[in-house]
């Protein structure tokens, strides 16, 4: 996998449906190396602290390759990166061979697997299109978040290399079907190891749990 783009974003107001948003979601591509911290990126911002951003969302992660798909759902011709309100796109990022609590290498940093996005209002938002977030949802492929073990600098076409697998771990799209996709026949088996696993967020193993009371 490779950074082609790092994006960042300063909060600020939109109206939307008559209404004010803060917002950070806006991202844009920028050059050079980037300080990447516990927190965030250098030059980033998140309006909703609860939902983005902190500890266990401090770097988001979207695949390049899922962007033809996009383009094609949405009938865009052009859709720029940074588009998602990721921090990082990334060639070769595939959901499914991604593990909660993988650790990858990348720059200065060392990043370690934490949860599967879970997109709000925003992303409708962000995509003029009021049925992104439920199409987001169906597709499946979320992206990653990150949590931030070394601090450090990274820059576009920098590659990330997994340095370390967790075992007994699920990949971030069966989470993320386990919680949404009702038809999913391996739900209990994902919750019940998901609310096991030290790795992923708090936020989401609280989630497992609730969601196992209701596929048992």
């Amino acid at each position: 996998m490779k950074i082609v783009s790092i994006n960042v974003s300063k909060k600020r107001v939109v109206e939307y449906k008559g209404e004010p948003v803060t917002t950070g979601i806006f991202k844009k591509p920028v050059k050079g190396k980037v300080l990447v911290s516990k927190g965030n990126l250098e030059g980033d911002e998140q309006a909703d602290l609860k939902h983005h951003g902190g500890v266990d969302m401090a770097v988001y992660a979207f695949a390049s390759n899922h962007y033809e798909y996009w383009k094609g759902i949405l009938d865009r011709s052009e859709l720029p990166y940074g588009a998602f309100g990721e921090n990082l796109t990334v060639t070769g990022l595939i959901e499914e061979k991604i593990f909660i609590g993988d650790r990858f290498r990348v720059g200065d940093c060392l990043l370690e697997v934490s949860q599967p996005r879970i997109p709000c209002f925003k992303l409708n938002m962000a995509l003029d299109s009021d049925k992104a977030v439920k199409l987001f949802k169906e597709y499946f492929n979320t992206g990653v978040y990150f949590r931030v073990l070394k601090e450090g600098y990274i820059g576009q076409g920098d590659e990330l290399r997994k340095v370390k697998e967790l075992t007994g771990s699920i990949s971030v799209k069966s989470v993320f079907r386990a919680l949404f996709d009702k038809e999913y026949t391996r739900s209990k088996q994902i919750l019940e190891t998901a609310f096991q696993l030290q790795s992923l967020s708090q936020e989401w193993r609280e989630k497992a749990k609730k969601r196992l009371k209701r596929v048992s």
